[in-house]
């Protein structure tokens, strides 16, 4: 994974709540194993007709928006635990997605896959769904570090909460396989002294 400190960009608005896995990546498009190919189907059927023709209506087809960062109305990633909605996010180029709430299993899948999920309260949301829409070039900061969202427009900031090894892996651009690489003196030491 990469390493993952501080982000500032525009950002995506989708205000929808109760987003779920099939919405994110629908059922028929998991048929690879490998991560890469999500993203030109991320929302596909949202984005698209059922004739195949682009949806102009929907955000992502929206030249005015753009950005590593999506918000997203509360409960983002219900419905089932395909790590495949995972991987469309971030193939599609989304760095950080931030909700009021996020279901357990998705925001895992995210964090195992290089994602931020921010949880902000729903007035926070709120203030960041407004400026976007009036202004869809605003810039927001993510500042993992620091734990804390800014919209660089007004400064308003909120922090967010994050497990510290999910923390300490983003930071450094590990996986669970590279973290224990990471520590290997210290396992071999334990194991040395074990009795």
């Amino acid at each position: 994974m990469k390493q993952f400190k501080k982000i500032e960009s525009t950002a995506i608005p989708l205000p929808i709540e109760n987003i779920d896995t099939d919405q994110i990546i629908p059922a028929r498009f998991l048929k690879a194993t490998d991560k890469k190919g999500f993203g030109k189907n991320l929302f596909r059927d949202w984005r698209f007709h059922k004739d195949g023709s682009v949806n102009r209506e929907f955000v992502l087809n929206d030249s005015a928006y753009s950005g590593e960062i999506l918000i997203a109305g509360t409960n983002f990633g219900c419905g089932s635990s395909r790590e495949h909605a995972a991987w469309s996010i971030g193939d599609y180029g989304i760095k950080v997605v931030i909700s009021s709430f996020f279901a357990d299993i998705f925001k895992g899948n995210a964090l195992n896959n290089g994602i931020l999920p921010v949880q902000v309260s729903e007035e926070y949301l709120q203030i960041l769904f407004k400026a976007i829409k009036e202004n869809p070039q605003t810039k927001i900061q993510v500042d993992l570090e620091n734990q804390k969202v800014t919209l660089k427009e007004t400064e308003q900031t909120e922090t967010f909460e994050i497990n510290p090894y999910k923390k300490l892996c983003l930071i450094n651009g590990y996986d669970d396989i590279d973290y224990l690489l990471s520590i290997k003196d210290k396992i071999e030491t334990f194991e040395e002294n074990r009795v």
